[in-house]
């Protein structure tokens, strides 16, 4: 007799690895080795599935999340900022041993431009 699945009500992670097809750029992705995967290992895009915690598969959203950032943590490794571009959520993921080592690049470098210190005032001019 097979038990009947009770609806997620937990506060801790829940593993989820399988594959997918990236709804960005179309690459069909694996399981991950080592860790769940949740985001494009070509293009570094997911998807907003879930609402409070990792894994409950409870948001409605279903939109985009755009890799706006990536950090590096000691313990943790590069660690992904995805934000949502239907909704605004932000969420950090770990990066995945086959995630595309350039498209990593690229976002830091473009992070490292865009988010300059921008001068708070202009200098006056002094006429003599």
């Amino acid at each position: 007799m097979m038990k009947a699945t009770k609806p997620f009500s937990g506060t801790h992670p829940v593993k989820i690895n399988e594959g997918f097809k990236c709804l960005k750029c179309g690459k069909t992705n694996p399981k991950a080795e080592k860790t769940c995967r949740n985001h494009c290992a070509e293009c570094l895009y997911s998807v907003h599935v879930d609402k409070d915690i990792p894994g409950d598969r409870s948001s409605n959203c279903l939109g985009l999340m755009d890799p706006v950032k990536i950090d590096y943590n000691a313990k943790k490794g590069f660690q992904i900022t995805h934000m949502c571009i239907k909704c605004g959520k932000s969420a950090k993921n770990k990066s995945a041993s086959d995630d595309n080592a350039e498209t990593i690049t690229k976002i830091m470098m473009r992070q490292n431009t865009t988010h300059e210190p921008k001068a708070t005032h202009e200098r006056k001019r002094v006429r003599l």
